[in-house]
């Protein structure tokens, strides 16, 4: 099947009134693993790579991986996203390498870590709107600047994130900034600001209002009813999953994670895109741990691969069924990109709305 743009993904999520996982991958195990679970489960997916997966796997390898895995299962719609673009060229670039979604994060300047202001967030971004809608490929932006509400800090994560203290906010996504800021970009999906952070060390309790704003999403669906959210940040970081990595070896502190009943809360108020990367390195790493400590000869990598990509599908299709994808890959039939940037042209997609352009029932 052909990819999927990331607007035609969410035009059919918000139809359906489903979520949709994006999880990152850096190899051919975390692909394989995932697209097992998307078949099993009949689910769209949504592949995304970073900056940093970028330079690790390079964009060659990544095209290629993708391309074997839809291959082997042609009749999952898969979006290929890159997560984090830091500057107009970066996501020149991975268009120009095939992916059909790019994230421009303009909440921070191009060195990923100083936050940027209004005026940049907004001119860079609609930069790359224009950019990628002549091709047909899907934007999606940020407004607020992820971080805890615990701390007040941002976070890091493959050299992406705001370093320092940071203020309430700039923590929060402010409602009516929301709104200008998807009138003047012309996104089509909005990332937001309300308290999840990346990696496991999200919060030190289990999270409440105080410390994860569900509110804020609410209010920002209230004003853009029509507009696809993005919570970032995501992973609900298992205690069971922090368990096998420390049965076999590992040092995790006590942590928590973003429940999943709240993104369940979140997709009834717009949520169409879900980041999860963490839950999936935990899965994967426990079990190579699990498998080493046990049997300290073994040296062969697909005896302990395999079994972590084992987990890592179980986990996705967790993810699936929780957020409502499951059932829907056949349900879709993906437009080519000359088609969406034919109906960017004409206007027909802008501005943000769901109505019929998605669905080949």
């Amino acid at each position: 099947m052909p990819r999927i743009t990331l607007r035609q993904l969410l035009d059919h999520a918000a139809e359906k009134s489903y979520g949709v996982p994006a999880f990152n991958i850096n190899n051919m195990e975390q692909a394989l693993a995932i697209m097992f679970a998307a078949n099993d489960c009949d689910a769209p997916v949504i592949l995304q790579a970073s900056r940093g997966a970028r330079n690790y796997a390079t964009d060659i390898m990544l095209r290629h991986m993708i391309d074997a895995v839809t291959e082997i299962y042609p009749n999952i719609p898969v979006c290929v996203h890159l997560d984090h673009g830091n500057e107009p060229e970066t996501c020149r670039t991975a268009i120009e390498a095939g992916f059909t979604s790019v994230m421009m994060d303009g909440s921070l300047l191009a060195d990923g870590k100083t936050p940027a202001d209004w005026a940049y967030n907004v001119a860079v971004t609609r930069s790359v709107t224009d950019a990628a809608h002549a091709r047909g490929v899907s934007v999606e932006g940020e407004l607020g600047v992820l971080g805890s509400l615990e701390t007040g800090m941002g976070d890091q994560e493959d050299g992406h994130g705001a370093e320092g203290q940071l203020s309430h906010d700039q923590l929060l996504t402010d409602p009516d900034e929301a709104l200008k800021f998807v009138e003047a970009t012309k996104v089509d999906a909005l990332a937001v600001a309300m308290g999840t952070s990346h990696g496991a060390y999200k919060f030190s309790r289990k999270p409440d209002g105080s410390v994860l704003a569900m509110n804020v999403i609410e209010a920002i669906h209230h004003k853009l009813p029509n507009t696809h959210l993005v919570m970032h940040g995501s992973s609900t970081v298992p205690e069971e999953l922090q368990d096998i990595i420390n049965r076999f070896g590992g040092e995790m502190k006590p942590t928590w994670g973003v429940p999943v009943d709240e993104i369940q809360r979140g997709i009834k108020s717009g949520v169409r895109k879900v980041n999860i990367d963490t839950d999936c390195r935990l899965a994967m790493t426990g079990q190579v741990r699990r498998v080493l400590m046990s049997d300290p000869a073994e040296f062969d990598p697909r005896k302990y691969l395999k079994p972590a990509m084992d987990a890592l599908t179980r986990l996705c299709k967790q993810r699936f069924e929780e957020f409502g994808t499951s059932g829907n890959a056949s349900r879709i039939r993906p437009l080519p990109l000359a088609e969406m940037a034919k109906r960017y042209a004409t206007g027909s997609l802008d501005p943000v709305h769901v109505a019929g352009c998605v669905s080949g029932e």
